[in-house]
């Protein structure tokens, strides 16, 4: 079934579990997810990204309908949340498209201009029923939630959350984006730093660069929501490279898109699997 965000982020919170949130890109991404939710039992959530929307042609119905669709079968529980949404055009279309939430990304501005930018989307969001993740900006030169090298100052992450009234914050804690090799360390003392201060669940981006047992030990120290993308392009790309080198002269994409969907598939129940409560493990 389609849930909400806020529900399977806040059942997570409660059972001291990660929420995986998977980045999709095709159709196949999304029913890998749906697939490997259905055979762990386990709920997730897809995400769209604004990239993503641009990819295919600055609509974001199709993918949503496809999420949508998905999740319909009554054994699996999915929620719909669009990511690193910049253009406001796109934040106005969160719960037209069935999202129930969205990360609405104004880092790139200064701290003050993307505090006032944050408060707007979260005031308009709130006003819809919709849950809002933010980021902080480069505040001080150390750079964004997902920066290399990047640390998040507890204090602010506190004073950030009480002036926008967001409802989960993505914080920076040593991942970055678009990692292919899993050999990212997590600060997990200053996770907990930040747990400590800030009231709302904390979401960790580039997670595809961090060992599992690593990520455990980031929700055992206060981390929810855990963003996860370029683990399934890499399953993805590297599935299609091996059918095309065995078939070089194969046309169907269906005969190399089946197995590259098997292979994501088998990613996030891996990750799902990793991330459910320690005694469903």
């Amino acid at each position: 079934m389609l849930c909400r965000s806020a529900d399977l982020i806040a059942e997570a919170r409660a059972s001291g579990s990660g929420l995986a949130a998977f980045n999709v890109i095709t159709l196949e991404h999304v029913q890998a997810v749906a697939d490997a939710a259905r055979r762990t039992g386990r709920p997730a959530i897809v995400q769209i990204s604004q990239n993503a929307v641009r990819h295919h042609g600055g609509d974001v119905m199709p993918l949503a309908a496809a999420t949508t669709a998905a999740a319909g079968r009554a054994d699996v529980r999915l929620a719909l949340h669009l990511d690193h949404v910049e253009d406001v055009a796109l934040l106005h279309r969160t719960a037209e498209c069935g999202a129930s939430s969205v990360m609405f990304d104004a880092s790139r501005l200064p701290d003050d201009e993307n505090i006032a930018a944050t408060r707007e989307a979260v005031r308009w969001a709130h006003g819809r029923g919709l849950f809002v993740e933010a980021e902080l900006g480069e505040i001080g030169g150390k750079g964004s939630a997902h920066t290399p090298g990047a640390r998040t100052d507890p204090r602010d992450a506190a004073r950030f959350v009480a002036e926008t009234g967001v409802d989960a914050l993505a914080v920076a804690v040593g991942s970055s984006h678009a990692m292919v090799s899993r050999t990212a360390a997590l600060d997990l003392a200053l996770i907990a730093r930040i747990r400590d201060e800030v009231p709302v669940p904390l979401v960790l981006h580039g997670s595809s660069g961090v060992p599992h047992g690593t990520l455990r030990a980031a929700v055992a120290h206060g981390m929810t929501k855990i963003n996860i993308g370029t683990l399934l392009n890499i399953s993805f790309t590297r599935s299609v490279r091996a059918t095309l080198a065995e078939s070089p002269d194969l046309v169907d994409p269906r005969r190399y898109l089946a197995p590259a969907r098997d292979a994501m598939t088998d990613a996030v129940t891996d990750c799902l699997t990793a991330l459910g409560p320690p005694d469903a493990r």
